[in-house]
């Protein structure tokens, strides 16, 4: 570009697309559907390539070279982040902490499988200030390890190398977490518009008593789980151990893994608040380039070792930070604790009495002896009746703390990585643990027509076999790998009972389908696809279009030994737009509801765009209702749903909340029903585009063949064994 003006004066380069003067076009219509959580991962930001298979290359990864590099690492101090005691086992430790507890068991979104925490928001949230420097020391090792070790599984492996190198025998590890190259800048983290708001601001995350939104699990934005200051930074030990035990428990943590993993987060390393933390520069995202992706630094203060300032309170728990021990137990349970003020400004705990030798040693100067110091949710596990007699548990048993915090580490570093079918390495625990959801493998060399034709004697109608494989694969979540049909568990508390489900439907189709599976000896999980498959091809070749709907036999059935009731209740479907059913009201609209199941279905627009119509021609409405099923020969999977969609001889109007009639323009006579996930398709911008490709006269055997694909899409979502 040259120095001269244009006509207008102004440089023809278009402004303010990547800066804070920017206005997105969406932000013209703030009420308009925004499908983009729908293709948040498009293979368009992956650098690697489409041939690019991290899970088959991460079998490569030479871990006892990893390994061995990262425990030379916890001890290779630098001069431009030194080491708290020559050892960075508690900033570790810390980093994947922090990234494994964004999981929350509601959604099975957050967690530490996707490499998340590199990118916005969660790189700068002031929880996680000064992580970015944990990263940047182990930079030299994902450089080194390249391609075959993700973020994901370096920052996962960080703190259980940490752990180990001081002394803990932990439970075991897996690799293949697969790195996004993108932030999920759709995630909902809450409503919040600034860091740290107290629960009675606008926007708050509370109702009632202290009713914490859900899915959400953390007690304020840019927080990982609680206030270590106390409830909106108001010291309270037993009002704090409240919000840990909600936080924890929507973390998939009981209360002795909840003790465990605060205890054993806090047996090593420190807190940083001896410093001005107003003097601290903005956080990443929002720092100058010239910090080239760095926050929260000090350019007017050493502000590193000793005068580092990070969460704001200052000092250890223990007497041993770098030293797995029982000594947090000790420090906790054997002396007084009295509020005071860090350097920093922040509430914090401190003994009343201590002997200097029980004090820890200076970060820096092991001649000086400092005070150690508890945070808020620390007390909680004195105070609170139930945390303190399991803290006097491990207290008395030092190994079975150790245990159950390696076991619990373990779970939360895993949590959102799916079966143990799917980890990889030589660590791997032999056991089998509940909360992985175990299914057993099923019967692979069967004679599957056979089984067909047996289920297509047996009576059961389209609806009645659709509906069923459809609701046992639904429940499938991409988040954390849990869920979908593989193991049957339809047919086991608690989703035999689900009122989304009909179980009386549900039973006596399940009668049916056992008998078939009892008398051909194969998996019931597979007897429930197959005839979902086979009222899927009976509708096609009604249509006129002969098609096998893809199938592989291997599914396994679970039992309820294998199956944990309560974790599998937070799976229930609150809605299925697919099924047109919502099971009340709820604040956030149906289409809204839609697009959170499709996403997490793992589903693109396209895909759900024709699922929605093909499961409307098979008629397979909750309840049997009728709405947006625009056709007059249902069960037949013809594209009929989008023809009298895109019709303009119809008009469209609201009768009731979620209920519109469709009238024939000249007559006004009512022609269908229909509800806003139906008219969605056809007011929305691009989903009304993806209706008309479907609504074409060109179209109609593509329209069947979309919807096999994306069928067998759902129905194979958690066959992990063929990937």
């Amino acid at each position: 570009m040259n120095d001269k003006k244009t006509v207008s004066g102004k440089c023809p380069v278009m402004h303010g697309a990547a800066t804070e003067s920017s206005m997105t076009n969406m932000e013209w219509w703030p009420k308009a559907l925004n499908l983009d959580i729908l293709h948040q991962h498009d293979k368009k930001t992956n650098p690697m390539g489409v041939n690019f298979n991290y899970r088959e290359t991460v079998k490569d990864l030479d871990i006892a070279a990893l390994n061995k590099d990262m425990h030379a690492l916890m001890t290779d101090s630098q001069d431009w982040w030194p080491a708290d005691w020559g050892h960075y086992g508690g900033l570790m430790i810390r980093l994947t902490w922090h990234a494994a507890g964004t999981y929350r068991i509601a959604d099975g979104r957050g967690g530490a499988a996707t490499g998340n925490q590199r990118f916005t928001p969660i790189n700068s949230w002031p929880d996680n200030a000064n992580l970015d420097k944990a990263r940047r020391l182990l930079w030299p090792i994902k450089k080194k390890y390249g391609n075959q070790l993700s973020w994901a599984d370096l920052i996962a492996y960080a703190g259980t190398i940490a752990y180990e190198s001081m002394g803990l025998k932990t439970f075991g590890f897996s690799f293949g977490r697969v790195d996004i190259w993108h932030p999920e800048k759709d995630t909902y983290w809450g409503a919040e518009k600034e860091w740290l708001a107290p629960s009675g601001s606008e926007n708050s995350r509370y109702s009632g008593e202290r009713d914490l939104e859900n899915p959400l699990a953390s007690v304020m934005m840019g927080l990982i789980y609680v206030n270590p200051e106390g409830v909106d930074g108001k010291p309270d030990p037993l009002k704090t151990a409240h919000d840990i035990r909600v936080t924890f428990e929507r973390m998939a943590m009981n209360d002795e893994e909840t003790v465990a993993l605060t205890a054993g987060g806090h047996t090593v390393g420190k807190c940083h608040g001896n410093g001005d933390a107003s003097i601290l520069g903005r956080e990443p995202e929002a720092a100058d380039i010239s910090e080239q992706g760095t926050g929260w630094n000090n350019k007017t203060k050493r502000g590193i070792g000793r005068d580092t300032v990070t969460s704001g309170i200052e000092g250890a728990w223990t007497t041993h930070p770098t030293q797995w021990d029982n000594g947090y137990f000790s420090m906790l349970l054997k002396h007084e604790w009295e509020l005071k003020k860090s350097p920093a400004g922040a509430w914090q705990w401190q003994p009343v009495n201590i002997k200097e030798e029980d004090k820890p040693v200076d970060v820096e100067d092991p001649s000086i002896r400092q005070n150690p110091i508890m945070t808020d949710a620390d007390m909680a596990m004195k105070m609170d009746p139930a945390y303190r007699e399991i803290s006097e548990r491990f207290a008395n048993d030092p190994d079975y703390f150790s245990d159950v915090f390696a076991r619990a580490w373990f779970k939360l570093t895993h949590r959102d990585m799916g079966p143990k079918g799917r980890y990889i390495g030589c660590d791997i625990p032999q056991e089998d643990l509940i909360w992985q959801d175990p299914v057993p493998a099923g019967m692979t060399d069967y004679d599957v027509e056979s089984v067909k034709d047996k289920i297509a004697a047996s009576g059961l109608n389209i609806s009645e076999m659709v509906s069923t494989a459809w609701d046992s694969a639904r429940t499938y979540r991409d988040s954390d790998k849990r869920g979908g049909a593989n193991g049957a568990r339809i047919r086991l508390e608690p989703q035999n009972n689900w009122q989304g489900n009909e179980p009386a439907r549900l039973s006596k189709v399940l009668t049916i389908l056992e008998d078939i599976a009892k008398e051909s000896g194969v998996s019931i999980a597979d007897v429930i696809v197959l005839a979902g498959n086979l009222g899927v091809e009976q509708s096609a070749k009604a249509a006129g279009i002969d098609i096998t709907v893809p199938f592989t036999p291997g599914r396994g059935d679970t039992t309820d030994e294998m199956t944990d009731v309560e974790s599998f209740e937070v799976l229930e479907p609150l809605h299925d737009a697919y099924r047109n059913w919502l099971k009340g009201d709820y604040s956030v609209s149906a289409e809204e509801l839609m697009l959170d199941r499709s996403q997490l279905m793992g589903l693109t627009a396209h895909e759900m765009t024709v699922l929605i119509g093909g499961m409307r021609m098979l008629g397979t409405n909750y309840g049997g209702t009728k709405h947006g099923v625009f056709t007059e020969h249902e069960g037949v999977l013809s594209n009929d749903y989008f023809v009298n969609l895109t019709d303009m001889n119809y008009k469209w109007q609201p009768v009731a909340d979620n209920l519109y009639e469709i009238r024939e323009r000249i007559s006004d006579k009512v022609k269908w029903t229909a509800t806003r996930v139906d008219l969605i398709f056809g007011s929305n911008s691009i989903l009304r585009a993806y209706s008309e490709v479907y609504a074409q006269d060109d179209n109609k055997e593509k329209f069947v063949h979309d919807f096999v694909a994306a069928w067998t899409k759902v129905m194979n979502a958690d066959r992990f064994d063929l990937a």
